[in-house]
């Protein structure tokens, strides 16, 4: 399969914003890996994020745009400049094309007319090593078993993957992926966002701390003042280095609907929601969602994971949740209270600390399904359709 496509989107109004994440995330694939709206960012967020295509909001005022998106064309030759305005003027549009954009959009977008343009970009990456794959997990409220789950999910994908996996702490001053581990790491993800000039995978890769599971851990700050300087911006820059260089990253997190965590989701493959049986956290599960679908996420790449079946639950079921949510159910995790807190409490992943455990083998049971989706085979016509048939076929 051709590896993604990376997206920066330059734009100042929310409601395209909206529309245009909507479209391109609707797509397997497609990767967005960063929304600006100050100019003078736009030049150093491409050199940081290695993407493939920016698209541009010329409106309202096209004149004050153009000079940036010829400078950006002047400068990243190997990187697509999409073009999008209202305004259908001819001479507009031949001034636009002469300043190094690849294709003019016009708004509101075609959805066939923008998959044709990225089709173009996807030929000519079609031979070239796909790039790992993000998954995040999310609490729908604290205490669910997020980093239970998104610690021992990595560790599990570890011993399934022929590649690297990396399991990266986004609960900047909480976090404990490292402490359910027992590590005690000598870098963090704060020192690379404090230089996100010098992304290199080897300067990524001294970062790193291997477990004797298998993995990597890039752990939250030390410091909980050092979590204030994190910055939407430098933390993809660490993923989309981290991207290159693993099969898997398994994200702990976001914990917060802002603008970091708009960045992670939609350079996300899969969320996986967690939720209890509780009334307070599947209201937040719903908050969550709506303020997903709100912002044009696909909400097709998150999956229901229910956590801590078979406690006293006041009456709601896994269908009471998932009929509420309007998602179907990914997996059950069984309530082992025992195993999973010995576990927590000793450092050691349920892998080595309790492998016949109802919840290792529930979490084993969902890294097979992600790693080998229903339906996917080892066809090789099938890897050659890639990104580029899914398109067509959108």
């Amino acid at each position: 399969m051709a590896r993604d496509i990376k997206f920066i989107i330059f734009n100042k109004d929310e409601q395209f914003a909206a529309e245009l994440r909507a479209m391109l995330l609707k797509v397997e694939g497609i990767k967005i890996v960063a929304e600006l709206d100050e100019p003078a960012l736009l030049n150093q967020s491409i050199d940081q994020l290695a993407v493939d295509v920016v698209v541009v909001n010329l409106d309202p005022h096209p004149e004050g745009v153009l000079p940036l998106v010829a400078e950006a064309a002047a400068a990243h030759r190997n990187v697509a400049i999409f073009a999008a305005s209202r305004s259908t003027d001819g001479p507009l549009i031949l001034k636009t094309m002469r300043s190094g954009v690849r294709e003019f959009l016009t708004r509101p977008i075609d959805p066939k007319t923008l998959s044709e343009a990225i089709a173009k970009i996807a030929v000519h990456r079609a031979e070239t090593v796909s790039n790992g794959k993000l998954i995040t997990v999310i609490g729908g409220s604290g205490g669910v078993g997020a980093t239970m789950l998104a610690t021992n999910l990595a560790v599990e994908l570890a011993s399934l993957a022929p590649h690297d996996v990396t399991v990266v702490d986004l609960d900047y001053r909480f976090g404990q992926v490292a402490t359910l581990l027992d590590i005690t790491p000598n870098y963090t993800l704060a020192d690379l966002c404090g230089s996100p000039e010098h992304l290199e995978p080897s300067v990524v890769t001294r970062a790193l701390m291997k477990h004797s599971a298998g993995l990597h851990v890039l752990a939250r700050p030390n410091a909980i003042d050092e979590a204030d300087a994190m910055t939407a911006a430098a933390c993809m820059g660490v993923f989309s280095t981290l991207l290159q260089m693993n099969e898997y990253i398994i994200a702990d997190g976001p914990t917060r609907l802002d603008l970091g965590a708009s960045s992670v989701l939609s350079l996300s493959d899969v969320n996986l929601l967690v939720v209890q049986l509780l009334v307070p956290c599947v209201r937040n599960a719903m908050r969550i969602l709506d303020g997903l679908r709100s912002g044009g996420y696909n909400l097709d790449r998150t999956k229901l994971i229910c956590n801590r079946v078979g406690r006293d639950s006041a009456h709601l079921t896994v269908e009471n949740v998932a009929d509420t949510l309007g998602l179907e159910t990914f997996a059950v995790i069984p309530d082992d209270w025992t195993a999973v807190s010995t576990s927590i409490n000793i450092g050691e992943p349920l892998l080595t600390h309790s492998p016949k455990s109802k919840v290792r083998l529930a979490i084993r049971e969902i890294a097979e399904r992600l790693h080998m989706p229903a339906g996917e085979t080892d066809d090789k016509d099938t890897k050659k359709k890639g990104l580029i048939g899914r398109i067509f076929a959108a």
